[in-house]
């Protein structure tokens, strides 16, 4: 008799270790898990090339009231979904025998410029990671 309660108590902690090595072992497949979502920042290179690319997608990713302005020869205006130019050209893509080009990336942002000499026209982009996402947040364009 004492020797069945003895395997019945040891078969009863069997259970209990393999429960809680199980439990234990989802647990931290979770926080792993919940550890990659929030680290999961937004590649910026693919949300560059989907920006130039998809006009909805682009509009999307614009914070507006944008920074910045649009001045030509008919004044200076501030940038809204409605005047807003879809940008299909990325600053890689550039002609650099017409325009001259500058860009710097950051972990946290994106600025790009581009312009001709001594001409008027000047262009510049501003891109930052907000929220793990990127976003254009600021364009000046200059043409006089």
């Amino acid at each position: 008799m004492e020797k069945r309660i003895l395997l019945t108590f040891l078969g009863l902690i069997t259970i209990t270790v393999v429960i809680s090595m199980t439990s234990c072992k989802s647990i931290k497949n979770k926080r792993t898990n919940d550890l990659a979502a929030e680290s999961s920042i937004e590649n910026f290179d693919e949300f560059y090339n989907r920006f130039h690319a998809d006009s909805l997608f682009q509009m999307s990713r614009i914070k507006f009231p944008l920074k910045g302005n649009k001045v030509d020869f008919e004044g200076e205006k501030k940038w809204s979904g409605k005047n807003w130019i879809t940008m299909k050209t990325r600053i890689y893509d550039v002609d650099t025998s017409e325009f001259q080009t500058d860009y710097k990336k950051t972990d946290i942002s994106f600025i790009q410029k581009f312009w001709i000499e001594d001409s008027g026209y000047f262009s510049e982009y501003r891109f930052n990671l907000i929220h793990k996402k990127w976003y254009l947040i600021y364009a000046n364009e200059q043409n006089l």
